[in-house]
């Protein structure tokens, strides 16, 4: 008989398309997935273990919906703290009835009927294929493709390697043939995610496979957008740069961690690399792409951080430009290399170089988006609000991490999940503002946009 399933997913996009794969085998197989936790059978949690925030997040979660289980109702936990906690977390929270962990995604089901803390694991990672059911929220248009899975990278404040696994990619056919299936659903953009993503195909004897992959997703009929996201410094190659110049429908946007600029830091890291060695790739990155959105991630508060070396990073930031960053406090993680090194940053001084740093950052986020205000963009419509009017995205704001383009309302009658022109009228640090361009018939739009 089938189950009432509530779903709560946390953590990133690949945890994002395992949840969408256990979602999507549950669904075959009969049962249901249910928005109100009171009324399901079975409660889940997807987790995240990848900084100590997302822990605390995930454990607040599960211990919430423990206060739940009542009568039959079961409760599953699954994702990376499953993957590397289960057994602890079945001993300390007694109201888990099973653990699933990220090579086990195949048994979630098997696990709805389960008790006593079982724990599922069957290796590292589990790599989906085109073939498996997803339970994908089509609504706006876009979805996340996993092409590959683990890392080969020894980063020493990351432990994804542990828990992930060392990295495989999915054979390309494999992954196109996804792309095709997303969309004849009326997908449009596919944002493609994996923990190393310009090492793409490199494990399979491809020296050039993210080139191979983006030139044939180039070629899936319907598809109008491809965003690239964790590409990685040491491994993006030129051929990759080509392709994304070359193939129409593939987004200029690099999303590129970085991480640090101090060559100290950097070294510590297990990065390698120096500002100017940075500097020359981002140079190299704009020059084959011309102006593209480029963003990328720091750390700061890292172990043996001085005010020196983080002067050395705010530099960097406000030399480089980047149209957005993220920035996380250090985070030690159990197993770590880093976690073990002295010189631990206080927290309160960690926080205060976040929040500086950002506060550099917004405004020239501000300076930058300046550029698109005048230009004709493609969006795609996401989502209406009473109150705000409509959302969309252009090819340089991806999906949960960057801003939208407000369009109002003004009796506007669009359609979710459809591209349309949309003049940039304003912008700020974090948001484009924009008025739909309807064009008469025999322009052509494309000669409108800059």
């Amino acid at each position: 008989m089938g189950k009432r399933i509530h779903f709560v997913p946390l953590g990133c996009a690949k945890n994002q398309v395992d949840g969408e794969l256990m979602l999507g085998r549950a669904i075959a197989e009969g049962h249901e997935i249910v928005a109100d936790a009171e009324s399901s059978d079975v409660l889940v949690v997807n987790t995240c273990a990848f900084i100590e925030e997302a822990r605390k997040e995930s454990v607040g979660k599960i211990l919430e919906l423990a206060a739940l289980r009542t009568g039959d109702r079961k409760l599953v936990v699954t994702g990376c703290m499953a993957e590397r906690y289960g057994s602890e977390l079945a001993r300390e929270i007694p109201e888990i009835d099973a653990m699933v962990g990220t090579g086990a995604l195949d048994r979630f089901t098997e696990a709805l009927d389960a008790d006593g803390g079982t724990v599922f694991r069957a290796g590292p990672h589990y790599l989906p294929s085109a073939r498996m059911e997803r339970a994908v929220a089509d609504t706006d248009g876009s979805a996340y493709l996993k092409v590959s899975e683990g890392c080969d990278h020894d980063c020493a404040f990351c432990v994804i390697p542990d828990i992930r696994g060392r990295h495989a990619s999915r054979p390309l056919e494999d992954v196109v043939a996804e792309a095709r299936l997303l969309a004849e659903r009326g997908i449009v953009e596919v944002n493609l995610v994996a923990q190393d993503l310009s090492a793409y195909g490199r494990d399979l004897g491809q020296r050039d496979g993210l080139a191979a992959l983006l030139r044939a997703l180039g070629d899936v009929g319907g598809l109008e957008r491809v965003r690239c996201h964790y590409l990685y410094p040491n491994t993006l190659a030129d051929s990759a740069l080509a392709a994304m110049a070359e193939v129409g429908n593939v987004c200029p946007y690099v999303d590129m961690p970085l991480q640090h600029a101090d060559e100290t830091m950097l070294r510590s890291m297990r990065r390698g690399g120096t500002r100017d060695s940075l500097r020359r790739l981002l140079d190299r990155v704009r020059g084959k792409l011309g102006d593209p959105v480029v963003r990328s991630t720091f750390i700061v508060g890292y172990p043996g951080e001085t005010e020196k070396m983080f002067e050395e990073l705010c530099g960097f930031v406000e030399e480089i430009r980047f149209d957005r960053i993220a920035v996380f406090r250090y985070s030690p993680e159990e197993g770590s290399a880093a976690a073990k090194l002295p010189g631990r940053v206080p927290d309160l001084v960690a926080e205060y170089r976040r929040d500086s740093l950002l506060a550099i950052q917004e405004e020239i986020a501000g300076d930058r988006a300046s550029r698109f205000v005048g230009r004709i963009e493609r969006v795609l419509v996401c989502d209406h609000d009473a109150d705000d009017g409509w959302t969309a995205r252009t090819t340089g704001q991806a999906p949960d991490i960057d801003g939208q383009t407000w369009l109002g309302d003004s009796g506007l009658e669009l359609e979710r999940g459809r591209t349309i022109d949309v003049e940039i009228t304003a912008a700020d640090a974090y948001d484009l503002y924009g008025t739909p361009v309807f064009h008469a018939p025999g322009i052509d739009a494309d000669q409108k946009r800059n």
